[in-house]
């Protein structure tokens, strides 16, 4: 077993930090819930049928290396999660013009957990949009269209 320098092993360590742990007002798996009761969400196979739809943009949150893993939805817009408030708003320095066109956003992370938060805090701020309720990951397994992306 791996011992720090003080002489605790990783299993005490971890006992210790469960016993000083604060319980939480919210857990993350009960904001999901909440986000998912009040925003849009696409299912799979509702997404696939929109793939190429001029009128649709398909957000991709995920890390790039998720993207370079995993692969991506053809012709999404790849926006990291930690930048999306910020590329959305027009007063931002950061405002991205593909977020300015009257069309249908569709947010997906891995699993629909992410881009149910971010699409709540987007409806926060006046920003119409859905998100893929099972994410990339229920994409891939349905046969949905994906594309490889290169390392650059």
């Amino acid at each position: 077993m791996h011992q720090y320098g003080d002489g605790i092993n990783m299993r005490e360590s971890r006992s210790i930090a469960e016993n000083k742990m604060k319980k939480l007002k919210i857990s993350a798996a009960e904001m999901v819930a909440q986000a998912r009761a009040r925003i849009e969400e696409v299912e799979t196979p509702d997404l696939i049928a929109q793939v190429g739809d001029p009128n649709v943009v398909i957000v991709d949150i995920r890390d790039i290396r998720e993207r370079y893993r995993t692969g991506a939805i053809p012709g999404a817009v790849h926006a990291p999660r930690g930048m999306i408030e910020f590329w959305v708003d027009p007063d931002s320095p950061y405002y991205k013009d593909i977020f300015g066109q009257d069309k249908k956003y569709v947010f997906h992370c891995a699993s629909g957990w992410r881009s149910a938060l971010t699409v709540a805090t987007l409806q926060d701020m006046g920003f119409a949009a859905s998100h893929l309720r099972e994410g990339f990951s229920n994409w891939a397994e349905q046969g949905g269209p994906v594309e490889t992306i290169e390392k650059k």
